[in-house]
């Protein structure tokens, strides 16, 4: 795997797109190779900020992530985006419909946008969106953003593997307001109204008020750090700035602290749990199909509950080990 990893190295874009493809492959031999890639670019990984966002559909996510890509591109920043595709229960098909949505930051040679399947699954984003985010700091993306595709159980997922949380919020308050679960808002690091222009201009800062009384009501995540609310305009290019001497100023501070560091290594070990729960799984699945269809129709038909019925899997599948 040494010349995909010596492409990975110097930037080589085919080589990142094939390292990142063979790490989504369900092939056991991809996965195989794909760990013995990661190994190896192991050491180059982690001088990054790694940054998520998420928001309600319509928020503009897209929008804002371009045009803050663009902006950093500009300052000659290197910027990588990973949003998070949801799979079809259905079909395994996912959207994968991201760099139509970026098509100026598609073009940027300074940039690269990939969609990372979830498999639909927690640990599917955990799994692939983790591994294609040490591809992207061994080939010397400086920021790497990880966009979800709106506000659910997945951005705890995505929480768990980023330095710093992004919330885009929209020009409005109240009911709105009220459809942000509380536990996105104290997820967050940083919360942004968007659209914050034109006819929007007065309501953006009355979210922006009301965002700022609720953050009263809640924990700080970090002693040393207070999260803001600032209002911005992806489609005018106006507060991008801010946003990233916010973000900067985050990572200085964590720095500092020992908290930046302290964060990365709880994530990886916590990874280790994540990564042993698929990995038993995919075991399970793979073992013995008739008595994994035995016991489904056993807990259709009530005979079972579902955790006896787990519990019997795993016997099973250890009783042979």
């Amino acid at each position: 795997m040494s010349d995909i990893g010596d492409g990975i190295r110097s930037g080589n874009r085919r080589a990142i797109g094939k390292a990142i493809t063979l790490i989504e492959s369900s092939r056991s031999d991809h996965q195989q190779d794909a760990q013995d890639l990661l190994s190896e670019l192991l050491p180059y990984t982690g001088n990054t900020i790694r940054i998520g966002m998420t928001g309600i559909p319509g928020v503009g996510k897209s929008t804002f992530i371009e045009s803050f890509g663009k902006m950093l591109t500009g300052m000659s920043v290197k910027v990588a985006v990973l949003a998070v595709d949801p799979s079809s229960k259905i079909s395994g098909g996912s959207i994968l419909g991201d760099k139509t949505r970026m098509e100026e930051l598609a073009r940027d040679r300074m940039a690269f946008i990939r969609p990372t399947p979830s498999k639909g699954t927690l640990g599917g984003i955990a799994r692939y969106t983790r591994e294609a985010i040490m591809v992207l700091e061994a080939a010397g993306y400086d920021v790497i953003i990880v966009e979800t595709v709106g506000v659910g159980q997945s951005e705890v997922a995505v929480a768990d593997m980023v330095d710093m949380f992004l919330l885009l919020h929209s020009p409005g308050g109240g009911d709105e307001l009220q459809g942000i679960k509380r536990g996105i808002m104290e997820l967050a690091d940083l919360i942004i109204v968007n659209k914050a222009d034109g006819d929007f201009e007065n309501a953006a800062k009355s979210a922006a008020l009301d965002l700022k009384n609720a953050l009263h009501f809640m924990k700080p995540k970090n002693p040393n750090w207070t999260v803001e609310v600032l209002e911005a305009s992806a489609l005018k290019n106006i507060g991008l700035e801010a946003v990233w001497e916010n973000i900067q100023s985050f990572k200085t501070i964590m720095k500092d602290d020992k908290e930046f560091d302290r964060r990365r290594i709880n994530q990886n070990v916590s990874a280790i749990w994540s990564e042993l729960s698929e990995l038993v799984s995919d075991q399970i699945k793979d073992h013995n199909p008739a008595n994994i269809a035995a016991l489904e129709r056993a807990v259709k038909n009530k005979e079972i509950t579902p955790h006896n019925a787990a519990k019997d899997l795993l016997h099973d599948l250890l009783r042979e080990k």
